[in-house]
């Protein structure tokens, strides 16, 4: 068809809506989203920010432990207790998320069941690549921000 727009593929597009999430965080210290998916059906998604009640960082400040702030609830765990809040499986899923997990993130997600994780930049933590590989989950930077391969 001439002059058809050509359509995203299938990690631009959840990635894409992985970045949206992200826009609704609320620790102004970094922005992250994340999406869970099977059979390219969105599951669940999840954004960085506080207890449900609670005040949010952007408005009363962060809550520092060792550089980190302890106040919010990473976007990936966000997504995996939203899943779970509304009784949904995600065992064998897959999970786009902005930045790659930090080890506690990853630790849940190793749990839950989510089989690969796709994300755009890669943030700090080298444990949760190494412990993939011998899981056998698989992390795929989207970014190009490590090395643009695939760890098995």
């Amino acid at each position: 068809m001439k002059g058809a727009r050509r359509r995203v593929d299938w990690h631009t597009y959840f990635l894409n809506i992985a970045r949206q999430a992200a826009t609704r965080s609320t620790c102004d210290r970094k922005h992250v989203g994340a999406v869970i998916v099977r059979d390219k059906t969105i599951l669940s998604t999840g954004y960085n920010g506080s207890i449900r009640g609670m005040p949010h960082c952007d408005e009363v400040g962060h809550d520092l432990e060792g550089d980190h702030c302890v106040a919010t609830i990473h976007a990936e765990t966000n997504a995996i207790l939203q899943a779970a809040k509304n009784g949904v499986m995600i065992d064998g899923a897959e999970m786009y998320t902005t930045a790659s997990p930090c080890w506690n993130c990853f630790k849940l997600m190793a749990n839950a069941g989510i089989r690969k994780i796709y994300y755009a930049e890669f943030y700090r933590d080298q444990k949760s690549l190494e412990v993939a590989r011998r899981l056998g989950i698989e992390l795929i930077d989207l970014g190009g921000s490590r090395t643009g391969d695939a760890v098995p």
